[in-house]
């Protein structure tokens, strides 16, 4: 019998679905500053090559094309980006109540700029800025929207930190 340790998986990246892909690129990487790794291009639905294919085992076969860009954050983490001809291009509906991908985080310590930042760029501010234990920690958090609709999260201090017992306590 073999036996095996468990340990932490490291997040590798997440897809978003966007109406406009060169928008989205512009807003991610001149908002939050994250670097383009691939600039958008085009997947054809093509057995022949190898993305083709992948594709094709994924979405299966009621799409001809779609653009895609990948982005990375400062710790590494991928944002691919998506933008399909087809399908609904309004914001998708907020219920957290449902199962399935309610938002994702990111960190900035200056939330406020960021915000800022955000509204400038066609963006919306869900909520007031918050802190976090009050009483004894410096941190802050806030819902935002991109200028897409799609729901996240803002933190200033790392997600570890936000919920350790004695992080910052007096």
């Amino acid at each position: 019998m073999s036996t095996s340790k468990n340990y932490p998986k490291s997040f590798s990246h997440i897809g978003i679905t966007v109406p406009n892909i060169k928008e989205a690129v512009k807003f991610y990487s001149e908002v939050m500053g994250w670097y383009v790794i691939m600039e958008p291009s085009t997947v054809k639905k093509e057995k022949e090559t190898a993305i083709g294919q992948m594709c094709i085992d994924v979405f299966g076969d009621d799409w001809t094309t779609f653009e895609i860009a990948h982005l990375a954050t400062s710790d590494g983490v991928g944002v691919e980006l998506f933008s399909f001809p087809n399908g609904v291009k309004e914001a998708p509906e907020f219920n957290p109540f449902n199962t399935g991908l309610f938002h994702f985080c990111i960190q900035d310590p200056n939330i406020e700029e960021l915000i800022e930042k955000i509204v400038a760029y066609g963006g919306k501010q869900r909520m007031p800025i918050r802190a976090y234990y009050p009483e004894d920690k410096p941190f802050k958090m806030c819902y935002v929207e991109d200028p897409f609709g799609i729901v996240f999260e803002i933190y200033t201090h790392s997600y570890e930190l936000t919920y350790s017992s004695g992080a910052y306590a007096k």
